[in-house]
């Protein structure tokens, strides 16, 4: 089992930058990719940025390319999204996630495990 904890969500103004992190725990954590999701009122959930177990490939959706970026510290089990220039359009609950495999995917029915979710509101 694995579980999560995210933090790090709140009111920004558009333009506002945050960073969310997730704790992560139990069995082989470490050894996961690991991924960021959001689901906006009305809407299914979608992928935002994903890692592989080593940080080393990282995918983007092209909705936050250049502006997001994640990462990963397993030394502390945590995963981080830093957010920049944010937008109304990025307002949504983010989840964390941990995937089954060491290889990243963008598809959230490979990541059978999730955070209870941080909310994120961008408005003026």
């Amino acid at each position: 089992q694995v579980q999560l904890v995210d933090s790090g969500g709140g009111l920004v103004q558009p333009g506002g930058s945050l960073r969310l992190s997730c704790v992560a725990s139990g069995r082989t954590v470490y050894s996961r990719a690991m991924g960021w999701f959001r689901q906006a009122p009305g809407k299914e959930r979608e992928y935002v940025a994903v890692t592989t177990w080593s940080g080393g490939i990282t995918f983007y959706a092209d909705s936050v390319k250049g502006r997001f970026t994640i990462s990963r510290d397993n030394a502390k089990n945590t995963v981080y999204l830093q957010m920049n220039s944010l937008k109304p359009e990025d307002t949504a609950d983010y989840y964390c996630a941990a995937s089954e495999y060491s290889s990243a995917s963008t598809k959230k029915e490979d990541y059978p495990y999730w955070g209870q979710g941080t909310q994120v509101t961008v408005s003026s």
